[in-house]
């Protein structure tokens, strides 16, 4: 085990790493805790007749002493457990698949945000003394905010509305 220091999470990066360490024909696998890149990494390398593995970080053992976490030492210990066969590698989903997870994660995303925008929407209307008494939120009868001056009503209900749009899926 050899530190190389941080390789960019980019194919050409990772693409040049692979032939370096190819050049003196040892065998090399690959190992990566799985995280914010997801699975493409894998997906690539296998591409290329690379063995490669993801590994579950909740399926690391750690020490109850080890509280210091550094880039450094999880590389060396994911190594040093891997080599020892003491991890359990992760099923790699293939694209279309990750796409469905993504699709799903997006939609819960989606719903989130809008359950915040109706509870700041029914909050401007508390602060006006408005309380909404139809059957659905989102029908309101005509006239909801009539005490409100008009500028700051629409003012505010437009930055209410927009404020899921404009900040995208993160919330």
């Amino acid at each position: 085990m050899r530190p190389y220091g941080i390789i960019p999470a980019h194919t050409h990066a990772v693409d040049k790493l692979v032939r370096k360490l190819a050049e003196d024909g040892a065998e090399v696998r690959y190992v990566y805790e799985a995280g914010p890149t997801g699975f493409w990494l894998c997906r690539h390398l296998r591409g290329k007749g690379v063995p490669c593995e993801v590994i579950a970080p909740s399926m690391i053992p750690q020490k109850a002493s080890d509280r210091v976490k550094t880039d450094r030492r999880d590389a060396l210990n994911l190594a040093r457990l891997f080599r020892s066969g003491e991890l359990t590698s992760v099923r790699v989903p293939d694209e279309a698949d990750e796409a469905l997870r993504d699709l799903v994660r997006t939609r819960l995303a989606a719903i989130e945000d809008l359950r915040r925008c109706r509870q700041r929407i029914k909050g401007f209307l508390l602060r006006y003394g408005r309380r909404y008494d139809g059957r659905s939120f989102w029908t309101p009868r005509p006239g909801a905010l009539d005490r409100a001056p008009l500028r700051l009503r629409i003012l505010s209900r437009d930055s209410y509305c927009l404020a899921p749009a404009q900040r995208g899926s993160t919330s």
